[in-house]
Formats: C-alpha cells, structure tokens, sequence
C-alpha cells in the first residue's frame, strides 16, 4: 500500500502564517522553563535544603537521631518509586477539574517530575549517613565506609552521562548496590545492638514488594519490520491507557519499561517495541515465546492529558507506541503529529491503518521521501489549528527537551519524558 501522507499537512504548510512562530517571552519567563531549571530539578534542589534546615536549625543531633535521618531520607526515596505511590500521584493530579484556571493545571501536570525527590532523598540520605560515620563507634567504621563507597558508586552510575550509554550496569550497580546497602544497614544495627526494625522493615518491604509480582508470561510478536516487534499480551487484567509494563529476559540483570496498548477489538494488550538498543534488538531477532513482567502497570507521563480539554500529541518514530493507548481511548478530544522513517513499512499497515481510523486528521510525515520536519512550527501549527490547551512530546532526550522549552517559553504548555534515573 502507497504511504500515505494526511490530507491536513498540505494545507497548514501552504498558510502564509505557518512560518510565524510567537516571540519567546522574557528572560525570566524563558530560563525557568529551560531544561536545566525544570521541576525535577528545582525538586532535588527543595529536598537538599530542607534536609539542609534540618542540620543547621536543629542542635544536639546524636548519632541515633542522624542515622533515623538517614533511614527516613532513604525511604522517602524509596516510597516515591513505588507503582502504587506513583499512581496515586498521577491519580490526584489528574482528578482536577477543568475549570480550574489552566495555570493551576499546567503546574499539576508536572507531577511525573517527583523523580526529583527520589535523587535529593537518595543524596540527602548518603549525606546524613557521612556525618553519621564521623561520631559513629570504631567497631562499625570500617563497614560504614566500605557501606558508604558503594552509596557514592550508586550516584556515580545514576549521573546521566554515565548512565545513558551504560543502561545495563546502571541498573546493576543499582539494584545491586541497593539490596548490599540494606544488608549493611541490618548488619551495623545488629552490631551496636539498636537496629530500627521499623525504618529498615519498611525500607526492605519496599524493595521487596515489586518482586512478589514477578511472573512469566506467554507473548506473541508480530514483525512487521526488522525494526519493531509488536508484542501482543493476554494475562490477568487489561492495563488501563497510558500505564507501561516491565519486561525481562534476565530478572536479576535487566528490566525495560514499555507503554500498554489495549487492544480495542481482542483481549489483552500490545507493547511497541523498537530496536534501541542491545536488549530490543536482541528481542526483535529472537521472538522469545515468554517473558517475564513485574510490578504492576504504572501511570507515565501520557496520563497528564485527562488535565486538559484538548491535547496535541507530538511523536518520532517509536514514540507512537505510549501515544498509541490514549489515541485509540479517544478520551481527551486530541490530534497527532508523527514523524517517522516510512511508517506502513516501518510499523505494517494494521497499526497504521488502526492510527489513521482513530486519527483520520492525523499529520503523519515520512521522514524519508520528506526530509526532516520543523518539528516546533507543526507541533505549533497543530496546537493553534485545533485550539488545543497543552502538547504532550514522545521523543528522544534531545528533541523532547528541544521542543518543550521552544514550546513553554512561548507560554505554550508542554510536557515530555525527563529521563531521570
């Protein structure tokens, strides 16, 4: 079948006032919106100063009073990345009506930046544990600094320079290194004979309760093309729009994270999987029969449309996989633009031709017979055109955080994945 362009795109790139972009606001406006200063980031800045208050206002800290400190900091780290917690948050952000200003909304909308307080807790927490092992009894000295080097190596492997090229020992070292941590935290409480059954019993439910989940599956891939896998899954209850699901091959080595797509006319749900890397091209060539999945499904930052009346979906290439769920829902009045490489090709004609009766206004640039877009003027274009209230980006790191800031510092709202760790 002939690639299909929709009809909609000639017309928008014929408008004399397509190439008209509005003027960035001012320098305040626009530096708050920058990636650097993004609320993850003013996140883990907040938990480092209260956490900071907290040692210089408080006086008389003993060394039992800090080491609860500690516990408490990496609990907290741990509790906000609990699936039934992360649910609940985009639960409550997302329960506000429409009606509120959109202001208000646009702030609650940033909810999948909490990540935030999962790195300031986590380095709040290695911090406290520092001063903890200079007033600490000689006899747990060297435990605590062999406890505290694999703590660092943690933060080191999470920076995302080194974390991005290096996904596998990232999540290693740090799952690893967490379940070493706890152990130490036992051992040196039973050392000095004062162990705080309820911190680290619910530190170590925490780290534990994702794996009571664990199972093996059947799945069924469909290849459309040496590029994707579309994994069709039929266990247990369907997952709801917007929600991801964990696979593996190796449960103790690796785990990735991919977007349900419920199936509107079969049981089960799909996931979209592209070659990315070693793990998904390794999956694409082999076709394994079973898998296994943990946890349960999770909310992803897809799920922030419910806070607006109109929503424009940006995505590249694979991208279309977490768009995918809430464009088959219909849920929120939405129109996408997909740039991709030949999408029937590429993605097979059913998952085209399925986009196509969901989104029959959908723009759909073929990147190889139209060259690269100006992804910033469509998504503008597409955003005026359909008088939509916020752009939901699915994208790669670079141009997610291109098109965000281009977007938000022209008071547009915009939102998009933050590859934290």
């Amino acid at each position: 079948m002939k690639e299909q362009t929709i009809g909609v795109l000639t017309p928008l790139l014929e408008r004399k006032e397509s190439s008209f972009l509005p003027p960035q606001k001012g320098m305040v406006y626009r530096s708050l919106r920058h990636p650097f200063f993004r609320p993850y980031v003013r996140l883990i800045i907040l938990t480092l100063f209260i956490n900071l208050g907290i040692f210089l206002y408080t006086p008389l800290l003993k060394s039992e009073i800090v080491l609860q400190i500690t516990l408490l900091n990496f609990a907290l780290g741990i509790l906000i990345r609990q699936h039934e917690v992360i649910n609940f948050l985009f639960k409550l952000a997302t329960s506000a009506p429409l009606t509120w200003p959109l202001s208000i909304r646009w702030a609650l909308a940033k909810v999948y930046h909490f990540g935030g307080i999962h790195i300031g807790a986590f380095l709040s927490g290695t911090l406290w544990f520092s001063y903890y092992l200079s007033m600490a009894p000689d006899q747990i000295k060297l435990l605590g600094f062999i406890h505290l080097a694999i703590l660092v190596l943690i933060m080191v492997v999470s920076l995302p320079q080194i974390r991005m090229p290096n996904h596998n020992l990232f999540e290693r070292v740090a799952r690893f290194g967490s379940w070493i941590s706890l152990l130490l935290f036992w051992v040196q409480g039973y050392l000095l004979n004062s162990i705080d059954f309820i911190g680290l019993g619910f530190i170590t439910l925490c780290l534990i309760k994702p794996w009571l989940h664990l199972k093996k599956v059947s799945v069924e891939i469909v290849r459309p093309s040496p590029h994707v896998g579309v994994s069709k899954f039929n266990y247990g209850t369907t997952p709801f729009a917007g929600s991801s699901t964990e696979l593996s091959i190796n449960p103790l080595f690796e785990w990735h994270s991919f977007a349900n797509i419920p199936s509107p006319h079969e049981p089960g749900f799909r996931l979209c999987i592209s070659r990315a890397g070693d793990w998904t091209g390794d999956y694409i060539d082999n076709l394994p029969e079973k898998v296994w999945v943990r946890g349960i499904p999770t909310a992803g930052v897809g799920n922030i449309e419910l806070l607006f009346k109109k929503v424009i979906w940006v995505a590249t290439g694979s991208g279309i996989g977490p768009c995918l769920p809430h464009l088959l829902d219909r849920n929120v009045p939405s129109r996408l633009v997909w740039s991709t490489r030949t999408p029937r090709k590429t993605y097979g004609d059913d998952l085209v031709n399925e986009i196509l009766d969901a989104q029959p206004d959908a723009i759909i640039w073929d990147t190889t017979s139209q060259g690269k877009p100006d992804l910033v003027k469509l998504a503008f274009e597409a955003y005026r055109d359909f008088e939509a209230e916020a752009v939901i980006v699915i994208s790669n790191k670079k141009l997610t955080f291109h098109l965000n800031y281009q977007l938000e510092s022209r008071g547009i709202p915009s939102f998009g994945a933050i590859w934290d760790s």
